[in-house]
């Protein structure tokens, strides 16, 4: 038993939180056919809870009593999983409930957080999910504390304004399609081709798409039993033709006509869109892709390797690692997605926090190869 559970405890005590609304509607019969079975024959111990209302998961968060589960299992999409960790930042000790681990078992639309714990091959398989639920470790992972109108609120995931706002957001309704809807609203986006103008200011960390790649190779090579990517690479890193304004206290801002921004922790979001190739969990930076203005046809040809992060090396992209950065719209209309949730559309200040929260993890790393591959004309 100690050689199948190396350093974890065995039998768990875990609280079960399933949200039946989530995504296509299948939690609950995910969890009695597939989840329940699995964690029985591990003779783990469990409560589940059922969410009823957009906002409970918070709630059981900020009141769950500290030192009585080993973990807290959510069979849901990824906006549960934002609920839960803003539960903790209200519980009345909330340093020690972040510590507490999250396992998700993927039953929403999306699903980005299965896909970057478990990889592309294993991230929507609820037995895999299953097993990290009852012999993953605890993974410490970045969060995003977001300052608006005066309220803060963290992020576990992504932020998203523009283009890919609109096709997360306006697409709710389709939610019964799962990660299909994300498709439908891009395609929409490309018969659109609507630009959006923000200021944007960053306090950048990291510019260079090679030296990127570099640390994340540094980085995988430190996890025990992980290969890393191949080292062979030649290109050289392009900035978009963005307006850039002045240098101030290590903040570089500009503006101008984009497609959208997108901003988050973890390399997928969907498993059709590897949006942030060389995020790591606490590094202590946000990686952030802004993309200027670009023809149809090109938008077209960015669907081809997105699901391997091909885009990260298209010359109209402009990615970077930051430790903070703000952002504010200059129009009156638009969409502002934070880990698939809408919130205000409207000036907003994000600060990374590292290592604040914790992920159940077999491997101590985002289960993603990014292997280097040559740049890609816009």
């Amino acid at each position: 038993m100690s050689a199948a559970y190396p350093g974890v405890k065995i039998q768990r005590h875990l609280l079960i939180v399933i949200n039946p609304n989530g995504g296509p509607g299948k939690a609950i019969s995910l969890f009695e056919h597939k989840v329940e079975p699995i964690i029985k024959a591990a003779r783990c111990t469990y409560k589940v809870v059922h969410t009823e209302y957009s906002g409970h998961a918070l709630k059981i968060a900020s009141e769950i009593p500290l030192n009585e589960y080993d973990a807290i299992v959510a069979i849901s999409g990824d906006g549960t999983l934002h609920e839960l960790i803003n539960g903790f930042a209200q519980h009345k000790e909330p340093m020690k409930a972040f510590l507490i681990p999250i396992a998700p078992i993927p039953a929403g639309s999306g699903n980005g957080t299965c896909l970057n714990l478990l990889g592309l091959k294993e991230g929507q398989d609820i037995a895999a999910a299953t097993l990290n639920v009852i012999k993953g470790q605890s993974m410490p992972i970045d969060l995003l504390s977001i300052l608006q109108s005066g309220k803060r609120s963290f992020s576990f995931m992504s932020q998203c304004v523009g283009l890919m706002a609109d096709l997360d957001l306006g697409t709710e309704h389709l939610r019964w399609m799962g990660s299909y809807r994300f498709m439908y609203g891009f395609l929409r986006g490309i018969l659109t081709r609507k630009t959006y103008r923000f200021k944007i200011s960053v306090k950048i960390e990291a510019a260079d798409k090679v030296a990127m790649v570099e640390a994340l190779r540094k980085h995988t090579s430190s996890v025990p039993n992980h290969k890393p990517p191949p080292a062979e690479q030649t290109a050289t890193t392009l900035l978009p033709p963005l307006q850039y304004a002045n240098d101030y206290d290590g903040w570089t801002t500009f503006e101008g006509p984009i497609l959208f921004l997108y901003s988050g922790k973890g390399p997928y979001v969907s498993r059709d869109l590897m949006q942030f190739p060389v995020s790591v969990p606490n590094d202590g930076m946000v990686d952030i892709v802004i993309q200027g203005s670009i023809s149809r046809a090109a938008m077209w040809r960015s669907l081809d390797g997105a699901e391997k992060g091909a885009a990260y090396w298209r010359d109209s992209a402009l990615y970077l690692k930051a430790s903070a950065y703000r952002l504010e719209p200059l129009q009156e209309d638009g969409n502002l997605s934070i880990d698939g949730e809408r919130f205000p559309f409207r000036e907003y200040h994000a600060e990374v926090h590292r290592g604040l929260a914790t992920l159940l993890s077999m491997s101590g790393r985002y289960a993603v190869d990014f292997t280097l591959g040559p740049p890609i004309p816009s």
